[in-house]
């Protein structure tokens, strides 16, 4: 495919761990992730291999979704520059982070990994290594997923990387609660890949809970956008569990419904102006087309 002028990558949802793959949490820490690709791929194209590094590009979901459309897109290019790095999509995830950080956005590295690799992922992150966990939800994990987790568009776009800016700024200042919220939304992956692989959904609606607070410690902006209507939902029943999606502030919300909630959640986001995005899980990684 040496010759390839078209590709395309999936965007993610972040389940569990998002902004602890960023450093200098790595560096002090180390982060953890799961995520899982979706079947909505950014497409990438160019008249000839894109040596200045630019191509037009095609989106499935807005920009600033809180999706990793950004990081899709990366990933796409860096498939038309190095297209002999297909079956190293490690390599392609890597350059596609040096690219997003050299373009000015501060960013981790677990949307690169999820859009280069495809699939459900269970990440590491220790200093600038990543390393995959053995990683392999229960199907009924999955099929409970696809039915009761609806994603929606609150048609607030942001810039991820103002949010990351602000955090970060606090945390190297030592801000305790912030620190505190890392910490619990680390502590909450591994319940949540624990849950996944075990289809144990308590330990998964408690995972999202556990996050949710932690992101409140890091800065409730992350969650003011989306926070009346799903706490009215959580309030009646309708879901169990949510988050925001990327960096938050504005884009994506993920919301878990209970097993009689789906058609009151479907209502009231429409209610309230609200796109709901149709998902399917996303098993291949970056791809070179023609």
């Amino acid at each position: 495919m040496a010759g390839a002028t078209e590709s395309s990558a999936p965007v993610r949802v972040d389940l569990a761990g998002g902004w602890t793959d960023v450093g200098p949490y790595t560096n002090d820490f180390g982060g953890e992730v799961v995520n899982f690709a979706i079947n909505h791929r950014v497409i990438a194209r160019s008249a000839s291999v894109p040596a200045n590094r630019k191509a037009d590009f095609e989106f499935p979901v807005p920009r600033g979704s809180g999706l990793g459309t950004s990081s899709a897109m990366n990933v796409a290019l860096s498939a038309l520059i190095s297209p002999d790095q297909l079956e190293n999509p490690e390599k392609l995830a890597e350059e596609a982070f040096v690219l997003e950080s050299q373009g000015g956005n501060y960013c981790g590295r677990q949307d690169q990994w999820a859009s280069a690799i495809g699939g459900f992922n269970h990440l590491l992150f220790i200093g600038d290594s990543v390393e995959r966990m053995p990683f392999e939800p229960m199907k009924s994990s999955m099929n409970w997923l696809k039915k009761h987790l609806i994603i929606s568009f609150s048609g607030k776009s942001r810039n991820s990387g103002e949010m990351q800016e602000s955090v970060w700024s606090r945390y190297s200042n030592g801000d305790t609660e912030v620190i505190s919220g890392l910490h619990r939304i680390r502590g909450a992956t591994r319940v949540m890949a624990n849950g996944l692989q075990q289809d144990r959904r308590d330990m998964v609606v408690s995972s999202l809970n556990e996050i949710c607070e932690g992101v409140d410690l890091i800065d409730k902006a992350i969650h003011d956008p989306f926070r009346d209507v799903v706490e009215s939902l959580i309030g009646r029943g309708s879901a169990v569990a949510w988050k925001a999606l990327g960096a938050g502030g504005g884009g994506c919300s993920a919301i878990l419904c209970s097993p009689t909630g789906m058609e009151d959640v479907t209502q009231t986001i429409e209610n309230a102006d609200w796109e709901i995005i149709e998902w399917d899980f996303e098993d291949q990684g970056v791809l070179l087309h023609g």
